[in-house]
């Protein structure tokens, strides 16, 4: 269980970074979404991976699953939600400004097409 999750966590991060360094800014939301899902299951399998057992101490459980690490990942969630929606409005004016969706900065392919 804990190499599936292992593989999990690096395989969402290597796409992530892999997008995140694309030129156009669709490619780099998702990748950015993709982070956070990384960043999300590993903060959730910082509490130890346990299955069946409740996530709050009660009479007579000796074994029980930490919930602060589920209440960061709800946290998380909330804010990546919110941050996501924040970078497509910039993005999308962005866009509508320029009339394209590369990241790199115009002036700099002007000076480099000419030379």
């Amino acid at each position: 269980m804990e190499f599936l999750f292992a593989s999990g966590v690096g395989v969402l991060t290597a796409a992530g970074l892999y997008l995140v360094l694309r030129l156009r800014t669709f490619p780099v939301i998702i990748g950015a979404s993709l982070l956070t899902y990384a960043v999300n299951l590993f903060l959730f399998a910082s509490g130890r991976l346990t299955i069946g057992a409740p996530p709050v101490l009660m009479d007579g459980v000796t074994r029980y699953s930490d919930p602060l690490p589920q209440a960061l990942v709800l946290t998380a969630i909330v804010i990546s939600f919110g941050m996501t929606a924040v970078v497509v409005v910039i993005a999308l004016g962005a866009y509508l400004g320029a009339d394209d969706d590369h990241v790199n900065d115009p002036q700099e392919s002007d000076s480099e097409d000419r030379a």
